[in-house]
């Protein structure tokens, strides 16, 4: 597909969400999670989705780059990196359904956003990449 028009955007829109991935890790470690709001393991939980969701950043970041370079391997690498972010929007979504983290109490919005946003990108890039 790799329709010209969509692809600059689409570029923007990944490089945007690798740098917020990365934003979201720097606050989250300097984050208070003692709050009644998380579920008992919430750190740990969290934690082991460090490294994944470096390696998406860093897959996202890849992606762009060589989509605004007109890279033709660049479709390959925005596949894996759709399907690693549609797997771990899957994953989040599973385990705040499981701890009512939907719950707008309990930050709720802001979860359904995140997921929300994983979701439609990487459906979206899968489209374009496909």
């Amino acid at each position: 597909m790799n329709s010209p028009a969509v692809s600059p955007l689409l570029s923007g829109l990944e490089l945007v969400t690798a740098l917020g991935i990365v934003g979201f890790w720097i606050w989250w470690f300097r984050a208070d999670h003692d709050e009644s709001r998380w579920p008992p393991g919430y750190r740990q939980h969290e934690q082991a989705f460090v490294v994944p969701d470096i390696v998406l950043a860093i897959l996202l970041l890849v992606s762009s780059l060589a989509s605004m370079a007109n890279v033709a391997q660049g479709s390959n690498v925005a596949l894996v990196a759709a399907g690693m972010m549609l797997f771990l929007a899957i994953i989040d979504a599973t385990y705040f359904v499981q701890q009512g983290l939907f719950a707008p109490e309990r930050g709720g919005v802001g979860n359904a956003l995140l997921v929300g946003w994983l979701l439609v990108l990487s459906l979206t890039m899968i489209v374009q990449h496909a």
